[in-house]
């Protein structure tokens, strides 16, 4: 029996759960299809866990900043088996909470992995279900290269299912999650090598960031590796050993920790039975309005190669979702300014463009304002981070279009300053603003003198 919906989502992550959860709200039979549990990614092995892992590692370095503030504290080995359970019980609440909730809403879960079988038709296990509107929201999966030895490394998600604490890992990548849990293991307790392909940490970040990040986890005891490109892991007596292309080797390791990217996760769905258009690397290619080549059929997320981050999946889901069931024909994410935060060690909260994409963009019209500091909160530590801040502004009118901050408190105060960014705020309505004193972010409002123009 084939059983109708108005809309399915394939994939029950942020993206597919928030179209899903928008076309009940306005009356759509909505299904999500999706074997795993419900969160996807972010919920069961990104952002969420990690940030509760962040979290940790944020105290144990207020732990080991308190003695400088009359505080006594001892530090002793991290409760690793403590912290892991906790966090799976926070996961686990998170899952119970979306069955519910899809549930009150009246959306369908089927539980299993789809695949099309033309382009208005899934199979799930043998069950075939229909809809007009199919939304492809199925994410994306570590990569581990293919590489001799690479089997001796763990990706990112095996990384949540270690059962006890590396005491000497290599973290190979320095991408998001790479200098995540370089900073974060480093914190916790564990001796950390950070493999680096190229020079600069954060590939497309401004290299303020970069280079701030870069100077702070050295400091922090953190082992960098630049210029390595790995060729093997080798498995010796006493750990795993990480080779490079000039005969290089660094080890031994106990664990090692694949951070090298992710890859679209469309290998499985039989797309070509729908006749949809996939790129070589797996990406699903789309318009602005989401829409993939095949009429009704949809594609959100990770697996659009657009900005994979949770929130732009939820917000590309619901204006989707308002265009197909609530007449709003324009609705449509705009991927412009869209802030993001690095949780690393300290935290980078950056939105808009780079210092070098500013100037390939307007040229002569670019004028930056910077600064670095020490913070009022580690101005009694033993030990400290450097903040840093940059506004990068365009035109006669000094629009900012860009702004990088990378110190404690980043990831919280870059939401504000990202909504005025939004607005096309100036340079002249931040110095209009009033400072709030004494914080760092005061300091995006009360820079005066610009930078020196680059040589």
């Amino acid at each position: 029996m084939l059983e109708t919906f108005d809309l399915i989502a394939l994939g029950g992550g942020s993206g597919g759960l928030a179209v899903a959860e928008k076309a009940a709200q306005l009356g759509a039979k909505a299904a999500v299809i999706d074997g795993a549990p419900l969160g996807g990614t972010c919920v069961n092995n990104g952002c969420v866990p990690k940030k509760l892992m962040w979290y940790a590692a944020h105290l144990a370095h207020a732990a080991d900043d308190a003695g400088g503030f009359g505080i006594p504290v001892t530090r002793n080995a991290t409760d690793w088996r403590h912290l892991t359970q906790s966090r799976d019980r926070y996961i686990k609440n998170i899952n119970d909470y979306w069955r519910s909730y899809i549930d009150d809403l009246g959306i369908t879960h089927i539980e299993g992995y789809g695949r099309f079988i033309d382009a208005q038709t899934l199979d799930v296990g043998g069950r075939h279900y229909h809809a007009p509107h199919i939304v492809i929201a199925t994410g994306s999966t570590p990569v581990v290269p293919e590489l001799p030895g690479a089997h001796l490394g763990i990706s990112s998600e095996g990384f949540f299912q270690m059962s006890q604490q590396p005491r000497n890992v290599a973290v190979i990548g320095a991408g998001y999650i790479g200098v995540e849990l370089a900073g974060m293991l480093r914190a916790l307790g564990s001796q950390v090598t950070l493999f680096v392909r190229a020079q600069q940490l954060l590939a497309g970040f401004d290299p303020m960031l970069s280079n701030v990040l870069a100077a702070t986890m050295t400091q922090q005891g953190i082992t960098l590796r630049h210029d390595w490109s790995i060729t093997e892991l080798a498995q010796m007596a006493d750990g795993i050993e990480v080779r490079n292309v000039q005969r290089q080797h660094d080890g031994p390791f106990d664990s090692v920790i694949w951070a090298v990217g992710r890859r679209p996760n469309s290998g499985a769905l039989d797309l070509q039975a729908a006749g949809v258009t996939v790129n070589a690397n797996g990406s699903i290619p789309v318009d602005a309005f989401e829409n993939t080549n095949v009429p009704g059929i949809y594609a959100i997320g990770d697996i659009t190669g657009k900005a994979a981050l949770t929130p732009v999946a939820i917000a590309a889901g619901r204006r989707l979702a308002a265009r197909l069931f609530a007449g709003q024909h324009d609705s449509k994410l705009d991927y412009e300014n869209i802030p993001t935060v690095v949780f690393s060690h300290p935290p980078i909260g950056t939105v808009g463009l780079t210092e070098p994409q500013a100037r390939a963009r307007f040229d002569n019209a670019v004028t930056t304002y910077s600064t670095r500091f020490t913070p009022m909160r580690f101005a009694l530590a033993a030990h400290g981070s450097t903040t840093a801040m940059k506004l990068v502004c365009a035109g006669p009118t000094q629009r900012i279009v860009g702004l990088h901050i990378i110190g404690e408190g980043a990831d919280e105060m870059l939401q504000g300053f990202a909504v005025a960014i939004k607005m096309g705020a100036t340079k002249a309505d931040f110095d209009n603003t009033v400072a709030i004193h004494p914080t760092s972010a005061e300091e995006l409002v009360t820079l005066k003198v610009p930078d020196a123009p680059p040589a």
